[in-house]
């Protein structure tokens, strides 16, 4: 087992910062040693405030280091495929935030890239990390409710990105819903075979995203390789909470996965009874986002693979892809099935 991985961080927006602060104090094994982002003043900042050596703006100074191990690639979706295959070639092993890639195409090469350099790469999924999603996992496989026949997934948000955002997301089904198919494939144990989607704009203010073909509201409906089936919910309008919840219904029983609660705490008066609500992703995800990464760095000091490879991430952006097209054509898509995948 390796003592100690030497890590940096590129991209240093709110994500980018929480992945170098649990780097730096929370992750077992690993060395935060340098920082980059684009902004100027950016990575000084940051590598000030957490006690690093070495910050650039310019990602080819980490990328080309030799003293670093492994690199956590938190930038916008546009660069990830020229990120991970440059990294690759210096031998980095990668993480990096999710969708892997833009397209299908980009995936196909970065996929190859990160292959024939045999450097390990896990993808940011990091629901599959959250206490709750990981005990589903463990129960599910344990045989406690039978086999799945029906998975079921709830992604309510009320936060409406601003219009320059949606203009880059790649829409609701790459941006937000792509997180629940890959739970989808994770907690079934079987692959999709069929997308069917629909999706409107339900709020008069969000109208301007009719002209990216996105929506603030949809509605996933798939089918699997076992002849089971599924549905996911996708909203960005939920104006009580950011709720994320998730359901396995099986042969002998069904597994309710998340709560909207913010603390366990109920309050009783006379005119009734309330309780906390959750308010965003930073609350509900925050304990997600450190074990992804611990269970990152473990699998490089213990020389293991990543529970969500590059090939997890392209999976989960081709079912991403189909829902967009079975959205914007009104048919149902299949998909190539023909791999062996989980």
């Amino acid at each position: 087992m390796k003592e100690s991985i030497r890590t940096a961080v590129l991209g240093l927006g709110r994500l980018g910062y929480w992945h170098a602060e649990n780097l730096v104090s929370k992750v077992k094994g690993a060395q935060l040693v340098s920082v980059a982002d684009p902004l100027e003043g950016r990575a000084e900042q940051v590598a000030r405030e957490l006690g690093v050596n070495k910050w650039s703006q310019n990602p080819n100074d980490v990328l080309e280091d030799d003293n670093i191990d492994a690199v956590v690639i938190v930038t916008p979706t546009s660069t990830h495929a020229d990120m991970i295959k440059r990294a690759a070639r210096n031998g980095k092993q990668i993480f990096v935030e999710k969708p892997l890639t833009h397209t299908l195409e980009e995936a196909d090469d970065v996929i190859q890239v990160i292959q024939e350099h045999n450097v390990a790469c896990q993808v940011g999924f990091m629901r599959r990390f959250d206490p709750a999603y990981a005990e589903a996992k463990r129960r599910i496989e344990a045989g406690d409710i039978g086999k799945p026949l029906y998975f079921k997934a709830v992604s309510r948000d009320g936060n409406v990105p601003p219009e320059e955002f949606i203009k880059h997301s790649g829409g609701i089904f790459l941006d937000v819903a792509i997180h629940d198919y890959d739970l989808a494939r994770y907690l079934m144990g079987q692959e999709v075979t069929s997308v069917t989607s629909t999706g409107n704009i339900l709020m008069q203010s969000n109208q301007f995203m009719e002209k990216y073909n996105d929506v603030d509201q949809a509605m996933t409906y798939l089918t699997f390789d076992s002849g089971a089936a599924g549905d996911v919910e996708t909203m960005r309008i939920a104006p009580y909470a950011y709720d994320i919840r998730g359901e396995v219904i099986g042969t002998e029983g069904s597994i309710q996965i998340g709560s909207m609660r913010y603390h366990d705490v109920n309050i009783l008066t006379s005119k009734g009874s309330t309780h906390n609500l959750i308010p965003d992703f930073p609350t509900r995800f925050k304990d997600a986002y450190l074990l992804e990464m611990i269970n990152f760095i473990d699998c490089l000091r213990e020389g293991k693979k990543p529970i969500c490879t590059e090939v997890d991430g392209k999976v989960a952006l081709e079912i991403a892809a189909a829902a967009t097209k079975s959205f914007v054509s009104g048919e149902t898509i299949e998909l190539n099935n023909k791999l062996i995948r989980l």
